[in-house]
């Protein structure tokens, strides 16, 4: 690995780390104040931590992709972003197939971070695709 690749994933994680513990702190306050004594079926530490596996494995592999020399990584960067909808799906199935009452509080609570994760993760890749 070269070293570029490793400083590139260094501040990626460490922005990551910074972003997810933000959204993570205002999403958790505004459910408490919010939500008042609402349940929902995912506790919003399942949804943060998919969100934030996910986007690391995501940008690694691009990130490894282009320090190997693959310049063009937009179609890999569209597959993936296919392939996180997919796992969004599947994560969100439990839910989808349960008899729980009134879902939709629930998915809401998915996608607001869902978008705001791969906004942050097109920022990124943008940010060092011009680098380069």
């Amino acid at each position: 690995m070269t070293d570029a690749f490793k400083k590139r994933q260094g501040v990626f994680m460490l922005q990551l780390v910074l972003v997810s513990a933000v959204l993570f702190g205002i999403h958790a306050y505004l459910l408490h104040y919010l939500g008042g004594e609402r349940e929902f079926f995912f506790p919003v530490w399942h949804i943060y931590g998919f969100h934030v596996v996910v986007t690391t494995v995501f940008y690694t592999i691009i990130n490894y992709k282009f320090s190997s020399g693959q310049k063009n990584i937009f179609n890999l960067f569209m597959g993936m972003t296919l392939a996180k909808m997919v796992l969004a799906i599947l994560f969100l199935l439990p839910l989808l197939l349960s008899d729980f009452e009134n879902k939709q509080p629930d998915v809401i609570n998915f996608f607001i971070p869902y978008f705001l994760y791969l906004f942050f993760e097109v920022y990124a890749l943008t940010k060092f695709l011009n680098k380069a």
